[in-house]
C-alpha cells in the first residue's frame, strides 16, 4: 500500500459511517443516495488537503473524473447501476495509483464475500431482522454498493496496517 498511514488514519473516521449508511441504504433500497456520494467527495476535499500533500491531492482528485468518465459508459451500457458508478467515482480519489492492482484484488474479494454473505443470509433467520429490505426480492440483481463501500474501507485500513 503506498497511501500514507496518516492520511488513512485521517480519512478512516470520516470515510466509516458514509461507507455503512452506503451499505445499508443499497441492501435496503438497492439505492445509493447522492447524499451519500457528496459526502464521500466533501471528506476527500476537505480531510484530503490536511491528510496529503497538496500536489498528491490534487492529482489523486483526477482519479475522480477519470473513473466518473469510465462509469458513467458503463452506466449507459447497464454494465453497472448508475449509483455505484458514482460511488466508485468518489471513493476513486482515496485509492493511489499505485494501488491499481491492490484495490482490484479488494474489490475481487469484497464482491465475492458480498455476493456469498448477501445470498446466505437471504435464507437464514437475518432476514427477519430486515424483512423490507428490497436486495431480498431482486433476485437477478446484487447491491453492489455493498462490497464497492467494504472494498474502500478494508484499503484504508490495509494502509492503516502497513
Amino acid at each position: 500500500m503506498l497511501l500514507p498511514a496518516s492520511a488513512a488514519l485521517w480519512f478512516l473516521p470520516f470515510v466509516l459511517p458514509i461507507c455503512l449508511w452506503v451499505a445499508w441504504s443499497d441492501l435496503a433500497t438497492m439505492k445509493i443516495p447522492n447524499k451519500a456520494v457528496l459526502a464521500l467527495m466533501a471528506v476527500y476535499v476537505v480531510i484530503g488537503l490536511i491528510a496529503l500533500p497538496f500536489a498528491q491531492w490534487a492529482w489523486q482528485l483526477t482519479h475522480f473524473l477519470v473513473v466518473l468518465a469510465v462509469c458513467f459508459v458503463l452506466s449507459i451500457t447497464g454494465i453497472v447501476g448508475a449509483g455505484d458508478a458514482k460511488f466508485a467515482a468518489a471513493a476513486a480519489p482515496f485509492v493511489m495509483l499505485a494501488d491499481s492492482v491492490n484495490i482490484a484484488a479488494i474489490f475481487a474479494i469484497c464482491t465475492v464475500v458480498g455476493f456469498v454473505t448477501h445470498r446466505v443470509a437471504r435464507v437464514t433467520p437475518f432476514r427477519k431482522l430486515t424483512p423490507n429490505w428490497e436486495s431480498w426480492e431482486r433476485t437477478r440483481d446484487f447491491p453492489m454498493g455493498y462490497p464497492l463501500a467494504g472494498t474502500l474501507l478494508v484499503y484504508l485500513v490495509c494502509a492503516l496496517i502497513y
